[in-house]
């Protein structure tokens, strides 16, 4: 090619027929997420979305989130079809300990070169993520910026919108002492101290394709995706009064639970109320890390915490054992003395 000669968008190293050919694969994936309100499909330059009717003063409910450093992992061991969950459980998990139902989410995706199979295996586990939250998956965007980033890697957001009733969002305003604490089981260490788990793995040298724990490899492990608590929960809201909930990721147990409760009151949780998955004991103890700090990186087995009234807690658990999850009476809330923390494990 000369000086002088023409230039295209794909000599600058962008390709538009490979991102026409993800948007083609993309459609069906979408398609499958539709609920009531969706106004429009994939392709459009905003996505349009009615609020549901049956809501008499909606408050719509947003959040955003990334999936962080657990996407080197998945470059490393080629793994692209689960990120895309975590991606989606990061977003209606936070909307929904305010009560709210997820209605639709978007997602960006940004690659230096874009490679279809990997980005479509990527929007796969987006939408699978939708389908376990009962929101659409109604738009997003996929840019391919040559030199931003090295080939065969990737970034990803994600933006949930969710509704809740006025008159029943959750504040965790009414806890108080006497109130019970619920964990509902994780899937694994989520989304969350990834950045540690790849130090602790850099030191070790593991062999990631071992079997670990069972039949499962240490790498199955490592990147199973975020639990999504969204339709459990939100059933348990039509039965029991929650007061409060708190999802577990980044700052793990002691510093999300603190964020739903009033200053006067403090969660105290016995760490011996639950099992703790072998992951967290072989991260433990091949980084050589404190039991403070497990409890302040990973969640160490309990992805979601619930708070309700004492008399409230065996209907509550019923209530979701029958949807699935595996919950636990973790502790109770007790009156603050002075200016302690306001979540111990004991």
């Amino acid at each position: 090619m000369t000086q002088n000669s023409p230039l295209s968008y794909r000599d600058a190293g962008v390709d538009i027929a490979a991102g026409d050919a993800l948007v083609d694969r993309i459609k069906p994936l979408a398609r499958k997420t539709l609920r009531e309100g969706v106004l429009g499909g994939i392709g459009g330059f905003g996505a349009l979305f009615e609020v549901p009717k049956r809501y008499r003063e909606p408050v719509l409910v947003s959040g955003t989130d990334g999936v962080g450093t657990k996407l080197r992992l998945a470059f490393a061991l080629n793994r692209h079809d689960t990120v895309g969950q975590d991606l989606v459980a990061m977003s209606v998990n936070d909307i929904l300990v305010q009560g709210a139902e997820s209605l639709f989410f978007l997602d960006y995706f940004a690659c230096g070169k874009l490679h279809v199979d990997t980005a479509a295996a990527v929007v796969g586990g987006i939408a699978r993520g939708c389908e376990l939250a009962g929101c659409a998956l109604i738009g997003g965007e996929t840019a391919e910026m040559p030199g931003m980033y090295p080939d065969g890697e990737y970034d990803l957001a994600g933006f949930a919108v969710g509704v809740v009733e006025k008159s029943k969002i959750i504040d965790g305003s009414t806890i108080q002492p006497g109130d019970v604490v619920l964990g509902l089981a994780s899937s694994g260490a989520h989304s969350n101290g990834y950045s540690l788990v790849r130090k602790i793995i850099e030191r070790s040298q593991p062999d990631l394709n071992a079997p670990f724990a069972g039949e499962r490899s240490l790498a199955d492990v490592l990147m199973t995706p975020t639990r999504i608590y969204v339709k459990p929960v939100l059933a348990l809201m039509q039965r029991v009064g929650v007061k409060g909930m708190a999802h577990i990721t980044g700052g793990g147990l002691l510093e999300n639970v603190p964020r739903v409760l009033p200053d006067h009151t403090v969660a105290e949780l016995e760490k011996d109320a639950w099992p703790r998955p072998k992951l967290f004991d072989w991260l433990q103890a091949e980084g050589g890390v404190a039991e403070d700090e497990m409890h302040r990186v990973f969640n160490c087995g309990i992805g979601m915490v619930i708070v309700v009234g004492a008399g409230d807690a065996e209907m509550a658990q019923a209530a979701l054992k029958a949807s699935g999850e595996a919950v636990y009476r973790i502790g109770r809330i007790r009156a603050r003395q002075g200016g302690e923390a306001q979540t111990v494990v004991v």
